[in-house]
C-alpha cells in the first residue's frame, strides 16, 4: 500500500519539484551511525553543528565531536533513564532521570545531574524545595546583556517532570549553580515539556489528570518568569496530553497533542499552534489515522517543519495546514535545530538519530 494513503496526509512533498526545480531534489534525512537500541530515545543535544550528545532509557550517554558521525560513550549506568539533556556550552551540561516508579527497571532516584567536563563525569544536583521525582524536560534559556562592555548572556535553567506525575519544575537563574523547586500541581498533572521565550514569558506542555483515561492536554503560560501560571490551551477528548513544543519565533509556536485512546474510531490527531505569543491556540489536523501517535516537534521557520511519530513522521511547509510523509526515522521524541556559522541543521532522536542539513539557513530563531 501507498505509504500517503496508509497514513490519510497530504501529497504535499509531490509538489516539492514544482517548487525547487525537478534538478534539485529536497535535502534527506541522514541516518547517523549510533548504538541499536530496542524503543525510544528521548532526548540528543547539539550546542553546534559537530558537538553533541545523547542518551536513552539505559543510563547510556554519548558524545560526538564530528556532528554524529562517530560517538563515544561517556556514561554507562543502569538503572538510571536518560530522559532529557541541556547544555550550557561544551563543558557545562545538565541530565535528567525519569526516577523510579513509572518505567520497569529504572533505580535511581536521583532527579538530575551536572557536569563540568562535556559529560566525562556526573554529579547529583541539589535541589532546595518539594522533592522532584523525575525529569522530562529541560529548558536552556540565555538573555543577553552587556557586561563590561562586552556581549554576555545570562542563563536559566528550568527542569520539571513528569509524565504520570507528579508536576514538578527546578529552577536556577545563576547558570545551574543553586536550583530551587515549586510544586506546579494545581495547575497540570503532569510537566512534558518546558520552553522560554523571553525572561518573562514561558509555557509548559502537561495533562489534566495523572490517569491518561480522562485525562485532555494543557497548555500553560507565564507572562512574569513563572511566578505564576495561566491555562491557555485544553484539550476537549480523553486520552490526551500535550508533549512537545517548538517556538520558531516568539510569537508562533507549535505543540504536539498526543492521543492513547484505543478506540480506533477516534483516529484523528492533532497538533495545537499559536500565532500570537501562546495566548490562544488552534487545533490544526495531523492526519485521521488511529495508529498514529505524535512525539518530538521542530520548526526551522514559522511554516515549515516536521514531528516525530510513530509509525512515521511528517512534514509541513505551510504552517500546519497540510502534512505530508517525512522519512526521519520512527518515535522521534526530539527534533533539535542547530544554526551554527551560516548553516542549518537538524538532529532527531527516537528509535535511531537522524540529521537534515538544510541547503540554506533559515533568518528565524530556534
Amino acid at each position: 500500500m501507498d505509504r500517503r494513503a496508509f497514513l490519510g496526509v497530504s501529497g504535499a512533498a509531490a509538489l516539492w519539484p514544482l517548487i525547487a526545480g525537478a534538478e534539485t531534489p529536497p535535502p534527506a534525512w541522514v541516518k547517523l551511525p549510533t548504538e541499536p537500541y530496542r524503543g525510544k530515545q528521548d532526548d540528543v543535544v547539539f550546542i553546534d553543528r559537530q558537538t553533541g550528545w545523547y542518551g536513552n532509557g539505559l543510563g547510556r550517554l554519548f558524545r560526538t565531536g564530528d556532528g554524529g558521525q562517530t560517538w563515544t560513550k561517556l556514561l554507562d549506568r543502569p538503572g538510571t533513564f536518560v530522559r532529557a539533556l541541556g547544555f550550557v556550552d561544551a563543558k557545562l551540561g545538565f541530565m535528567g532521570n525519569i526516577g523510579p516508579g513509572y518505567f520497569p527497571d529504572v533505580t535511581d532516584p536521583v532527579p538530575l545531574y551536572r557536569t563540568r567536563d562535556g559529560g566525562e563525569s556526573w554529579t547529583p544536583v541539589t535541589i532546595t524545595g518539594p522533592a522532584v521525582t523525575g525529569i522530562c524536560a529541560i529548558d536552556v534559556f540565555r538573555e543577553p546583556f552587556i557586561n563590561a562592555g562586552v556581549l554576555d548572556h545570562r542563563v536559566t535553567l528550568r527542569a520539571g517532570g513528569r509524565v504520570g506525575g507528579p508536576a514538578l519544575m527546578a529552577t536556577s537563574h545563576d547558570g545551574g549553580e543553586t536550583w530551587t523547586s515549586e510544586d506546579l500541581s494545581a495547575h497540570t498533572a503532569m510537566i512534558l515539556d518546558i520552553h522560554f521565550v523571553s525572561r518573562k514569558v514561558g509555557f509548559i506542555a502537561g495533562a489534566t489528570d495523572t490517569d491518561v483515561q480522562v485525562s485532555t492536554g494543557v497548555i500553560l503560560r507565564t507572562d512574569d518568569g513563572g511566578r505564576s501560571w495561566t491555562r491557555v490551551y485544553q484539550g476537549g477528548r480523553p486520552w490526551e496530553l500535550t508533549w512537545k513544543m517548538a517556538f520558531p519565533s516568539p510569537a508562533v509556536g507549535y505543540v504536539t497533542v498526543q492521543s492513547y485512546n484505543p478506540d480506533p474510531s477516534a483516529s484523528r490527531r492533532y497538533v495545537a499552534r499559536t500565532a500570537d505569543g501562546g495566548l490562544t491556540w488552534t487545533e490544526l489536523p495531523l492526519v485521521d489515522n488511529a495508529a498514529v501517535r505524535a512525539f518530538g516537534v521542530g520548526f526551522v521557520d514559522e511554516d515549515h517543519g516536521w514531528i516525530g511519530a510513530v509509525p512515521g513522521g511528517f512534514e509541513t511547509r505551510d504552517g500546519g495546514r497540510t502534512w505530508s510523509p517525512a522519512e526521519m526515522g520512527v518515535a522521534v521524541n526530539k527534533i533539535r535545530v542547530v544554526r551554527d556559522g551560516g548553516q542549518t541543521s537538524l538532529f532527531a532522536i527516537g528509535s535511531t538519530l537522524h540529521r537534515l542539513d538544510l541547503q540554506r539557513a533559515s533568518p528565524a530563531a530556534s
